[in-house]
C-alpha cells in the first residue's frame, strides 16, 4: 500500500474517532435532558431541585465534550492527507526507527494492515519535538534517540 493511501486511511480513522466522541457526547446530552425532564414530572421540592441540577451538570459536561470533539474535527479538516512536505508539520506521517506518527489529533494507537501508527497532536510533547524536523534528523524523547527515517 502506498504512503498516501496510508495517510488517507489514518485520516479517516481519526475522523471516525472524532465522530464517535461527538455521537457519545450528543447521546449523553440527550440522556441528561431526558433525566431532567423525568425529574420534572415525578418529583417535588428539594429532591426535584437536586436531581434537576445533577442532570444539568451532566448535560454541561457532555456539551463540553462535544465542543472538544468539534475542535478536533476542525483540526482534521485543516489537513489534506494527499499532500506531503519535507518538513514535519500538521498532517505529516513520520516514520522513525521506533514508531510511526501521524501528526493530527491525539487519537492514540491506530492499526492499518497489522501496522501500528500513533495519531498525535502537534501540541503533544512528541508532536512539539517533531514539528519542523526533516528526514535523517534525530531527537531525544523519553531518554531514547529517535531517528526520522521518512517524512510523508
Amino acid at each position: 500500500m502506498d504512503t498516501v493511501t496510508i495517510k488517507q486511511r489514518l485520516h479517516s480513522l481519526c475522523l471516525e474517532f472524532v465522530q464517535k466522541r461527538m455521537d457519545a457526547a450528543q447521546q449523553a446530552m440527550a440522556s441528561a435532558q431526558e433525566a431532567a425532564n423525568a425529574e420534572e414530572k415525578s418529583s417535588a421540592g428539594d429532591k426535584y431541585e437536586t436531581g434537576r441540577a445533577m442532570a444539568q451538570i451532566a448535560r454541561d459536561q457532555a456539551a463540553q465534550q462535544l465542543a472538544e470533539a468539534l475542535k478536533l474535527k476542525e483540526v482534521l479538516l485543516q489537513i489534506n492527507p494527499a499532500s506531503s512536505s519535507s518538513k514535519i508539520m500538521l498532517g505529516s506521517l513520520v516514520i522513525t526507527n521506533q514508531n510511526a506518527f501521524y501528526i493530527s489529533i491525539s487519537a492514540g494507537e491506530l492499526m492499518i494492515d497489522n501496522e501500528k501508527y500513533f495519531a498525535v497532536s502537534a501540541q503533544s510533547p512528541i508532536g512539539q519535538k517533531l514539528i519542523g524536523l526533516t528526514e535523517n534528523s534525530e531527537l531525544l524523547f523519553n531518554k531514547q534517540v529517535l531517528k526520522i527515517k521518512k517524512v510523508i
